[in-house]
């Protein structure tokens, strides 16, 4: 059975100014994923990996979607609360002590009895011995543990999240798959034709495949075989309209991507031709390239746009004017509705998923990166020149690079941006995210 364990996701909720961004940025803080450096890529940040005793898991910052209206910020906040209750693993609620128990934090925690999900409480900004009577009001709402942490001193914090940890899933996303099967994902804004593009891409092979319910409740995994290639589509499309949920926020789309993303090799990126591409898009490919998920944009709805001969040029041009962090990644222009070009997206994959699982022999990867060096020597720091040792390649999926160097503080993004361009000219990784990193040589 096809099977990809992936990271929990956790939300932070609570009304606001009770400080879940702060909560946020601290947990973001410890133990960071890896950034990685690239213009556009990190937009504003509501959702981060995190780990926690070696539990990694997604966090989610519910604040980062409030409204800047006071009127709707009641509406608004049981929205939240309950699009964290469907997509959320766990679920932080986070009340304010200087405030005291309010009568939102008890509508909140109304809704949070409903679930099943384990939801911790939290009194934040409790920052001594002297804010600890605060916390006992809050014992009003019938809960047996509640956390007095000051987010900002990071008090506290501890206590609660070696709790939250020993409720996540034990080491690393697990992968009991077929290695060979490539997984698709097909991730977009609402309404820019993720359904009609499935149900192209599957055709008949939809009714006849055996649909397995993927881990993050609202995906459905297909696997199912295209000229002797074995797939798996990773469906986020309309799986679970949120009919049940009025708001329609489109920020949400991100968290649905999130979890697609993380358990792609490929995401198919669908753009609306009509529109050209959003911020939104751009959100979501940023994302996909934090997670090293190859991409391809697929932009959707072509039949729909009149064209001359400069058309697809001038659209090219826009898509990667606005994401020129994913400079790299091909565009298709097709169209869902009438099938259009539709097939060409599998050569595209094909293409890529090689690019994405090559790997370079290491004395073909020395021998070049030296030649590429001389071509372009880094500028000395502190009139000392660089001292390159050795480069080897770590990983696949995406194809990682370590560079064994005297000094790694010492190199300039911008030559780190030649060498990566450099190795994916010469070794064929033109189209997919590459990532490299320094290593001092002792270490």
């Amino acid at each position: 059975k096809d099977k990809t364990d992936m990271k929990p996701v956790i939300a932070i909720v609570g009304r606001p100014n009770v400080g879940k961004s702060t909560l946020f940025n601290r947990l973001a803080g410890r133990g960071k994923a890896i950034v990685i450096d690239e213009p556009g890529a990190t937009r504003d940040r509501n959702y981060t990996e995190c780990n926690w005793n070696d539990r990694p898991f997604t966090l989610i910052d519910t604040g980062g979607f409030e409204p800047a209206s006071a009127v709707e910020i009641l509406v608004q906040m049981r929205e939240q609360t309950k699009l964290a209750i469907e997509e959320a693993d766990i679920i932080l609620f986070l009340m304010d002590g200087r405030d005291g128990l309010t009568h939102s934090d008890q509508e909140i925690a109304r809704l949070l009895r409903l679930t099943e999900k384990k939801v911790f409480f939290a009194v934040n900004k409790i920052d001594g011995p002297r804010h600890e009577a605060l916390v006992s009001e809050f014992y009003r709402l019938g809960i047996e543990t509640l956390y007095a942490i000051s987010a900002q001193h990071g008090q506290g914090l501890d206590e609660m999240m070696d709790a939250v940890a020993e409720n996540l899933p034990a080491g690393g996303p697990v992968r009991e798959v077929d290695e060979d099967r490539i997984r698709i994902a097909v991730v977009g804004r609402p309404n820019v034709g993720k359904s009609s593009l499935v149900n192209r891409i599957l055709g008949y092979e939809r009714t006849i495949a055996n649909p397995v319910p993927g881990t993050t409740r609202d995906a459905i995994d297909t696997p199912f075989t295209r000229n002797g290639k074995r797939f798996l589509l990773i469906d986020t499309a309309g799986i679970r309209r949120k009919s049940r949920i009025s708001l329609t926020l489109e920020k949400y789309t991100i968290v649905q991507a999130i979890k697609a993303i993380d358990r792609a090799d490929i995401a198919l990126i669908l753009l609306d031709a009509q529109e050209g591409i959003s911020e939104q898009d751009v959100k979501i490919a940023g994302l996909a390239m934090e997670h090293g998920t190859a991409c391809i944009l697929v932009v959707n709805k072509w039949d729909l746009i009149e064209k001359d001969n400069s058309t697809i040029g001038t659209h090219v041009e826009n898509i990667r004017y606005n994401s020129k962090f994913l400079e790299f990644a091909p565009i298709i222009f097709v169209s869902a509705l009438s099938g259009q070009r539709v097939t060409k997206i599998f050569d595209l994959v094909e293409r890529v998923y090689a690019q994405y699982t090559k790997r370079v022999e290491t004395g073909e990867l020395n021998r070049k990166i030296r030649e590429i060096i001389e071509m372009n020597p880094p500028p000395g720091r502190q009139s000392r020149p660089h001292i390159f040792n050795y480069i080897t390649q770590v990983a696949i999926k995406p194809p990682t690079f370590v560079l064994f160097v005297r000094n790694p503080d010492g190199i300039h993004f911008s030559y780190e941006r030649y060498l990566v361009n450099r190795i994916r000219e010469t070794f064929g990784f033109a189209e997919v995210p590459i990532r490299l990193f320094f290593r001092n040589k002792g270490d």
